[in-house]
């Protein structure tokens, strides 16, 4: 598998990045992983790098966004936090991500049975995990599908919260950056949400929360996510 480069990125649109990342799932699914020698990727990264997207997901032992997307050395930047929630260093980081380093697309990535959204879903507070599970709890009071046993053993609350909480960080992430902002604008990079299921390893790419202006989606303004 060939080794992203300046070239190969620069030449790439945030819908193409988007059908790489798809592509990658698809091989993962099937236990058909490119061949890869991530020595040589590995010798030729050392002098710089070139990913072509930035996925923000949880901390999850299970839910490693190069393996998921069959991904190598230097083909994307992996922003990994419990629940996969939104702060201003990661916010900080998308924005070096796609303004400096070139990255075409932004995916927040959520996960199936997510342990910090159980936690919220449960109100835990436990050192500093407290101030990290209160940014899930506007997704835990957006949830309104939900009457009895709102808490994590109701799974049905658990993955409702989950999806909401993606959706929730991607408009996050439009509404906090400018910079990115104004990239989403005049079409240089995407953002989009999406969902890992751990049993199956499927990523489903939410079409609601998909932020991408190209022909396919001529029309779309960030400006629409404000009414």
């Amino acid at each position: 598998m060939r080794t992203h480069n300046k070239e190969t990125q620069s030449q790439l649109t945030p819908r193409l990045a988007l059908e790489i990342l798809q592509e990658g799932n698809i091989r993962f699914i099937k236990n058909l992983q490119a061949n890869r020698d991530l020595l040589q990727q590995a010798n030729e990264t050392k002098e710089g790098q070139w990913p072509f997207a930035i996925i923000l997901s949880c901390i999850d032992s299970r839910t490693s966004a190069e393996l998921i997307f069959d991904q190598g050395l230097g083909d994307i930047f992996s922003a990994r936090i419990a629940g996969n929630v939104v702060n201003t260093d990661i916010l900080g980081s998308m924005e070096f991500a796609c303004k400096v380093a070139g990255s075409k697309l932004i995916v927040v990535l959520g996960h199936s049975k997510c342990g910090a959204i159980k936690g919220a879903c449960d109100h835990v507070e436990m050192g500093n995990l407290t101030e990290l599970l209160s940014k899930i709890q506007p997704a835990i009071y957006q949830e309104k599908e939900t009457i009895a046993d709102r808490t994590s053993k109701n799974s049905t609350f658990v993955e409702n919260v989950a999806q909401i909480n993606v959706k929730r960080s991607v408009k996050s992430i439009l509404g906090r950056s400018f910079i990115l902002e104004q990239m989403v604008e005049n079409g240089e990079i995407g953002v989009v949400g999406a969902m890992h299921n751990i049993e199956t390893g499927k990523v489903e790419f939410y079409t609601d929360v998909m932020y991408i202006k190209d022909d396919k989606n001529p029309k779309f303004s960030v400006a629409d996510l404000r009414h």
